[in-house]
């Protein structure tokens, strides 16, 4: 089964940064991903950031490009403008999401008072602009803020509803996770590609930390991996692209044929893992 990749970056803060993203960007050329998608930022610096960051990735190769846009801390208006923005850019693949709340990913969230309170509106927004893809979140281990396993699966099918094309998975570390949540998105008449998200663990504290933040599982399978690396950067590096590569072999074999990489903007790790499925051209 032919395997599609695609890859996350994020805007980094200095120019110097920038153009470390520019070389990211080409040498992840080199798998011909689908896509790359470059997160962003809502306030003015930060958003003028994302913006920049999409020129970086547009100017280092042939890459199509996904913008990711969201409800927090923005009206309407100021949505609609970034809109046009990607437009002008060329974008016309956009990764719709609510987004975490200032105060944290624990926080309760607060729509803007003149802005979008759902991602689902959002996403219809986003739809009636144009000819645009939509891509939104799934959460195999459901989101932190979803009381119910059946509530984040009303949430998924709204964003589906209101005309999202696909979702791609938060990170997980447990396939059997993702399969057992396809099963139940399928049962519940959902049918769009549900793409899993894979996290290389660079660094097993700190990814740790994220995952018990996000709610994702670490199997001690893979904390027996780890065991002992903390301060061994090249072991971590082979081990992480090891296992990632594995997680991503086992979803292929039982049907995945997309994955979405989270790079951190670190290539040699993303790339790492593209070899060990074969995937990097000359």
């Amino acid at each position: 089964m032919t395997l599609t990749i695609s890859f996350e970056v994020f805007p980094p803060k200095t120019s110097d940064g920038l153009q470390a993203l520019t070389d990211t960007a080409r040498r992840l050329d080199a798998v011909t991903p689908a896509f790359v998608s470059v997160t962003y930022g809502a306030g003015g610096s930060d958003r003028e950031r994302s913006f920049e960051a999409m020129r970086a990735v547009r100017a280092a190769g042939s890459t199509s490009i996904a913008g990711h846009l969201t409800c927090v801390g923005q009206s309407k208006r100021d949505v609609l403008a970034v809109i046009e923005r990607f437009q002008e850019l060329g974008v016309d693949h956009v990764v719709a999401l609510r987004g975490d709340p200032p105060g944290g990913i624990d926080a309760a969230y607060e729509p803007h008072p003149d802005g979008y309170r759902s991602t689902a509106e959002l996403v219809a927004a986003i739809k009636s602009s144009g000819d645009v893809t939509v891509s939104v979140s799934a959460y195999p281990e459901r989101h932190p803020q979803s009381p119910t396993d059946t509530h984040d699966l009303d949430v998924l099918a709204a964003k589906i509803d209101a005309g999202a094309d696909q979702a791609m998975t938060q990170m997980f570390f447990d396939n059997d996770r993702y399969f057992e949540y396809r099963d139940r998105v399928r049962a519940r008449g959902i049918d769009v590609p549900i793409v899993p998200g894979i996290f290389p663990i660079h660094s097993f504290p700190a990814v740790a930390r994220f995952a018990q933040r996000c709610g994702a599982t670490i199997p001690q399978r893979i904390v027996d991996r780890f065991s002992g690396l903390d301060d061994d950067l090249a072991t971590t590096h082979e081990v992480a692209a090891d296992l990632a590569a594995e997680q991503i072999n086992e979803l292929r074999v039982h049907g995945a044929d997309a994955v979405h990489i989270y790079t951190l903007n670190r290539s040699e790790l993303a790339l790492s893992v593209c070899r060990r499925l074969e995937l990097v051209s000359a």
